[in-house]
């Protein structure tokens, strides 16, 4: 699939514009494209504690930005979009009060890509596990290469993907969604694109073209237009999902499960899981 502009047109209108957004965001802008990388490559791009303020940071600083029209979402380094939450960083987290603010902070950032006035593009250059497949679940649409996994495996952890059980169902199916979700599954790219998480599939060297030829197609458009058409689209997404969300997410995240499944994450062994509800 080829779209009408070309990234050498972009490059030509001037030089990226790159500042960096907390420890490990990267906002660039080309002309009216704004390219957010996770930059944190060691670590797989994994979300550290910081990860969520910054990145509604960066949304606050691209919405209030008239210059911005559409934006692409990637990862730093060959190997991963985003391996997902930063496990260490779970055992930080003591009272319940600690847990109930994790929560709150990570669906407020989803809740806030999700319904950006601004087009979203995922483009997703390897693995995109746990948060980082919410995330593009959260995006408007998934570009992936062909070396791209997805997977939401925190039920490894005593944990489920709260926005990925929320939102997956619509976009996948709820069975296929259990399916992911209970089986820690993780699939590839060709399947992604069959099963509807992702929208098209290219070469990884060219998946970056691609992503901003799509982006700057989008930003030739009337911001308004895409504005409401967008909210439209996503008219029946409802809040009070996130508060139910939140609640049963703390209650769960404090549990002798999620306790023994990120221990054993972080000691390299089995997990032994013993509580019921």
């Amino acid at each position: 699939m080829q779209y009408a502009t070309s990234t050498s047109r972009i490059e030509a209108e001037e030089q990226p514009q790159v500042e960096a957004i907390g420890e490990h965001l990267l906002l660039e802008k080309r002309g009216h494209v704004a390219i957010l990388t996770m930059n944190r490559p060691e670590k797989l791009n994994a979300m550290a504690r910081n990860f969520w303020p910054d990145m509604r940071e960066a949304f606050t600083r691209m919405e209030s930005d008239p210059d911005i029209r559409a934006v692409v979402i990637t990862g730093a380094g060959e190997k991963a979009f985003c391996a997902g939450g930063d496990i260490a960083s779970f055992r930080e987290l003591r009272t319940l009060l600690d847990k109930r603010s994790f929560q709150l902070d990570a669906m407020k950032t989803f809740y806030m890509v999700e319904n950006s006035p601004l087009p979203v593009i995922a483009a997703v250059n390897g693995y995109a596990l746990g948060g980082g497949c919410e995330l593009t679940l959260a995006c408007d649409i998934v570009l992936a290469s062909d070396r791209a996994k997805f997977g939401m495996p925190e039920a490894a952890l005593g944990l489920v993907p709260g926005y990925g059980v929320l939102r997956a169902p619509d976009i996948i199916g709820r069975q296929m969604t259990k399916m992911i979700v209970m089986a820690k599954l993780q699939i590839e790219a060709s399947r992604a694109l069959e099963i509807g998480l992702v929208q098209q599939v290219v070469p990884h060297d060219e998946l970056m073209k691609t992503a901003l030829d799509l982006a700057e197609e989008i930003a030739r458009s009337s911001p308004i237009a895409l504005e409401v058409g967008k909210k439209v689209i996503n008219r029946g997404v409802e809040s009070a999902e996130f508060d139910y969300a939140v609640e049963a997410l703390t209650v769960l995240q404090a549990s002798e499960d999620t306790d023994e499944g990120t221990r054993a994450f972080l000691e390299r062994r089995a997990p032994v899981f013993r509580s019921r509800f």
